[in-house]
This record gives structure tokens, C-alpha cells and sequence, in this order.
């Protein structure tokens, strides 16, 4: 592989979904956003749920991600999701259901209440999965 090219695995415990080699990787982080180019110092990072893309040459790509962790080396990323999806492959419909239904539960629901954080955490794959959907 070239030394200024990237190798981005992103996988989930049931498949692969990205395994290309790429110029730039930018991912969506628990402080926020990170973008490694190749030769960046390696590196642990938690992921959350959000927006990956990954540059080859002037075109970009999106995936909808979801909590996980990134691995990163010199010239290799591997990102280990709970579930990563490409645009082409997100339901748009059920994905708004499944936003009706967060955000139905979370009016009838407190901060103090468990279910709260889960149907929070819903609403925001939902929100996620629709955004990138929407790109392509």
C-alpha cells in the first residue's frame, strides 16, 4: 500500500462494511470530531453515534455510525461499531418511524427515568440515520 494512503476497515459484529483505501478519514468522537490523515500517530478514540466520512481523492463518503471504537494507526484504521450503515442501505421510513416513536416516548418520560437515556439514544440514531440517508 502507499504511504500516503490510508487503510479504513469499519466493521460491526455482523459484517464489514467499509474496506477501502482512502486519503482521509474524519469520525465522529466523544469530544467530538477527528480526522486522521496517513501517517497519524496511532491512537485509541471512543466513537459515537454520527456522521464517518472518508476521502478517495475529491469524492467523499458517508457512513451512519453508531458507539464503538476506532483503532488508529500510521497507515490503518479500523473502526469496531455496534452498527454502521451506507447511505444506499438506510431504510428512510423506518427510520422515521423509529423517530416518531423516540420522540412519542421521551415526552412522557424524565431525565431521572433509565428509559429516558435509552429512547434519547434512539432518537439520535434516527436523526443520524435519516442526515446521512439524506446526503447520497
Amino acid at each position: 500500500m502507499e504511504t500516503d494512503k490510508i487503510k479504513l476497515e469499519v466493521v460491526t459484529p455482523y459484517r464489514q462494511v467499509v474496506d477501502e483505501v482512502v486519503d482521509e478519514v474524519i469520525a465522529p468522537g466523544e469530544e467530538g470530531q477527528f480526522g486522521i490523515l496517513p501517517g497519524h500517530t496511532p491512537f485509541l478514540a471512543k466513537v459515537r453515534i454520527g456522521d464517518l466520512i472518508y476521502r478517495k481523492g475529491n469524492q467523499m463518503f458517508h457512513v451512519a455510525v453508531t458507539n464503538g471504537y476506532s483503532e488508529v494507526g500510521y497507515h490503518h484504521v479500523i473502526a469496531m461499531l455496534d452498527a454502521a450503515e451506507l447511505p444506499q442501505e438506510i431504510d428512510v421510513e423506518r427510520a422515521e418511524r423509529a423517530l416518531k416513536r423516540a420522540e412519542e416516548r421521551l415526552t412522557a418520560l424524565s431525565p431521572e427515568d433509565k428509559a429516558f437515556f435509552e429512547e434519547r439514544t434512539a432518537l439520535e440514531r434516527a436523526l443520524n440515520r435519516i442526515y446521512i440517508a439524506r446526503i447520497r
